[in-house]
């Protein structure tokens, strides 16, 4: 394949008439569009073995969904130096995640930003086994409504101040004990509304008649003062499960904590994904953002364009009629590792 720098002007597609809808990505930023590329290579691989988890199942619905994320991106168009494509728009794409994260952080940023001293807080319940964990994802939303509702009564009668903050599910996966740990991560307005969903949320898990039952520790729920915002609202509105993570490649795993090194547990994210299907994951609550117009949907015809095609052979989108590679990147050794070496498809 032929790389960005070493071909030249050529003229383009002036045969067919083609329809390009929204308003593009820039193409000549190809720092962002390698960083495109590593996760529409990251998703395709992850997809490929949740559909034969789903085969196994014989779960044609989740097939379907999994294959509409594998070909999210797959074939894109350029034209005046934009770059056009559709999306799938599902939790569980990584290229779509982190467009939904840019555009959160750019929505929610200004209103946290005046809060004067937002909290960040983690509640969570016990770890639980595969086959509960559906019930316990919707017994912490039943939860957490109930707090929010009670809360909103008291204070329209003016007994208790406002529950403002906002919230998202994540789900992590022991391989060890094989257990699951749902947990949602909170900012709030101030330290005295956290205090109040911790207290709120450990008594309402309390079990009268059985005292001796615990399903939420007082240790596990965490409040500390949000010192970056932007961080923590990266960490709040992030993927959705630390199953699968990227390597830090800058941070290379030393041989002799190989037994440390991330792991892909294909099984237990498709039982994530299954328990967090139809839920808001990410979601607002005791205030609304400032009202703003909605961008008009754009759509053009033009004669001049090119195709590129994915092609997992280079990690990069080619231009079937030149050869020619997008963006150049390059697959680092240890995400090549991890995608193809360090997937377990049996532990759930």
């Amino acid at each position: 394949m032929k790389s960005p720098q070493t071909l030249k002007t050529k003229p383009l597609n002036t045969h067919s008439l083609i329809l390009l809808e929204g308003e593009g990505t820039d193409q000549s930023d190809i720092k962002s569009l390698k960083g495109r590329a590593k996760r529409k290579l990251i998703t395709q691989k992850m997809m490929l073995n949740l559909i034969d988890v789903c085969k196994t199942k014989e779960d044609s619905q989740r097939q379907k969904s999994y294959w509409n994320t594998y070909y999210c991106q797959s074939k894109i168009i350029s034209s005046k130096n934009r770059i056009y494509g559709k999306y799938c728009k599902n939790r569980f794409c990584t290229v779509c995640s982190a467009i939904r994260k840019a555009d959160i952080i750019h929505r929610y940023y200004p209103t946290l930003k005046t809060w004067k001293e937002p909290h960040f807080l983690t509640l969570t319940v016990k770890a639980v086994k595969i086959n509960s964990l559906n019930k316990w994802i919707n017994g912490m939303y039943r939860a957490f409504s109930l707090i929010l509702n009670r809360y909103k009564k008291r204070y329209q009668r003016g007994k208790a101040i406002q529950l403002i903050g906002i919230k998202s599910l994540e789900c992590n996966f022991n391989p060890q004990r094989k257990t699951y740990n749902p947990h949602f991560h909170i900012i709030t307005a101030n330290h005295k509304i956290a205090e109040i969903l911790k207290q709120e949320w450990l008594q309402i898990w309390k079990f009268k008649n059985q005292p001796q039952k615990i399903v939420v520790s007082p240790k596990a729920q965490f409040i500390r003062k949000v010192e970056n915002l932007e961080r923590d609202l990266i960490e709040v509105i992030k993927y959705g499960s630390k199953i699968f993570t990227e390597p830090d490649i800058k941070k290379k795993t030393q041989k002799q904590n190989s037994n440390l090194a991330p792991m892909i547990y294909i099984q237990a994210l498709d039982a994530i994904f299954t328990a967090m299907k139809g839920k808001r994951i990410f979601e607002r609550f005791g205030f609304n953002l400032p009202k703003q117009p909605r961008p008009q949907p754009k759509s053009k015809l033009t004669y001049e364009f090119e195709n590129w095609n994915f092609d997992l052979k280079v990690n990069d989108w080619v231009n079937p009629e030149t050869g020619e590679c997008l963006t150049g990147y390059k697959t680092p050794v240890e995400l090549n590792f991890l995608l193809e070496e360090s997937v377990n498809t049996q532990l759930s």
